[in-house]
């Protein structure tokens, strides 16, 4: 594992905000290195999920079913049916859908997660985290899960959450 000392998250980049009535839907895209075959494992297979996503499953989210989805931090488990699973393109579950698509030699990964207005640069901020240590676990090259609160007192997450907020035109919660 490499000293995640070293890691610095890039500027706030790749996503937008809609809001349609009361429902607010995050919007992340990152281009990844690798193949979609490869993405879509690290997107559905619990243990590759537990080395980067903010939240751990009892299961595989690969297939259309209920698992139990428990975020990083809280208590509570949440049965979680997963609606869509068309690997390695399309997958939907709870609040979350994500798209695969080719891109050159590697994959467009693209993130809708509907959110709370108040947290919408948080859940950038820590996404955008995510993502990066996704590409480096995708990369042989893992740093480790940075979520929940141990995301929020990382070096670089203030700063994005400021700098999402910015962009979205919203004020961050205290």
């Amino acid at each position: 594992m490499t000293d995640r000392g070293q890691y610095t998250p890039g500027p706030a980049s790749g996503a937008q905000v809609r809001k349609d009535g009361e429902k607010w839907t995050l919007i992340l895209v990152r281009e990844l290195r690798h193949p979609a075959e490869k993405v879509w494992r690290a997107l559905t297979d619990p243990a590759h999920l537990r080395e980067w996503a903010p939240f751990d499953v009892d299961g595989s989210l690969g297939t259309v079913g209920t698992v139990n989805l428990t975020w990083v931090g809280t208590p509570q488990v949440s049965e979680t049916r997963v609606t869509r699973a068309d690997a390695p393109k399309v997958l939907e579950y709870s609040d979350i859908r994500w798209e695969l698509e080719a891109f050159g030699s590697g994959t467009r990964l693209t993130l809708w997660h509907n959110i709370d207005r108040r947290f919408i640069s948080w859940g950038a901020a820590g996404w955008h985290i995510c993502f990066d240590v996704l590409e480096r676990l995708l990369a042989a090259d893992p740093i480790g899960r940075i979520v929940g609160a141990e995301a929020m007192k990382f070096g670089g997450w203030q700063r994005l959450n400021a700098e999402y907020a910015k962009q979205f035109g919203i004020e961050t919660p205290n």
